[in-house]
């Protein structure tokens, strides 16, 4: 199945606008010491490694969204 180039570039935006919404959850998640996971959160104090385990979560699917955005706006092919 081919996609033009425009719905490439529509879905990169999409997802590079998605990226300062995960970072501003991380940013705010470390003042706090709590993350969001669905409609509950998870403390640092009450369960350090369930938060470590969700932080390294949240900082892996900013840079997939980065990459993925960054691809498919420019175009580079990449396979994952």
């Amino acid at each position: 199945m081919t996609t033009f180039r425009s719905e490439d570039m529509l879905v990169g935006l999409i997802a590079f606008a998605t990226v300062p919404w995960i970072i501003s959850l991380l940013v705010r998640g470390r003042r706090d010491q709590r993350l969001p996971i669905g409609r509950a959160y998870i403390r640092q104090d009450e369960r350090p490694g369930a938060y470590r385990s969700l932080l390294l979560f949240y900082i892996a699917c900013a840079a997939l969204m980065l990459f993925v955005s960054i691809d498919l706006m420019l175009g580079l092919g990449a396979r994952l």
